[in-house]
């Protein structure tokens, strides 16, 4: 039986082709599966007060979640969100990208969960954490 487990380059080139207006980019895949995904923060990402908004570091964080899942158990594109929870703990820096470290907490047949922590690129001082939860389809 083949490894359905895809590269790096396989996940980034998915993303890439099946979400092109998907601004987050894959910078790391480990041996485990866990991932780290990176979203560039310029004037369009800022809300008033100059710090990155809500909804961009939620998106980050459920890409990254997505692509984790991917990375264990192959490029299934119908795995669907069911809970995505944040918390956004500190302001992040308004000139550096924001950067999700994610790694699954449990992979069942139907379902995945996983947790994701986001920094300022260069800060060692999480700005949010968040842990989400995604159906996985019947093979």
């Amino acid at each position: 039986m083949t490894d359905p487990r895809p590269s790096q380059a396989e996940l980034a080139a998915f993303l890439q082709t099946e979400f092109p207006q998907n601004r987050c980019t894959l910078e790391e895949l480990d041996e485990d599966g866990s991932v780290v995904v990176t979203h560039p923060v310029g004037e369009r990402e800022l809300r008033p007060g100059g710090t990155v908004s809500g909804p961009v570091m939620m998106t980050l964080a459920d890409v990254a979640l997505y692509i984790a899942i991917l990375a264990h158990i192959g490029i299934v594109p119908l795995a669907v969100t069911t809970n995505l929870s944040i918390n956004f703990l500190r302001k992040p820096r308004a000139d550096r990208r924001v950067v999700a470290r994610c790694r699954l907490l449990k992979l069942g047949k139907a379902l995945a969960v996983g947790e994701v922590y986001i920094y300022s690129e260069g800060e060692d001082e999480p700005v949010a954490h968040a842990t989400g939860t995604y159906s996985i389809p019947r093979r």
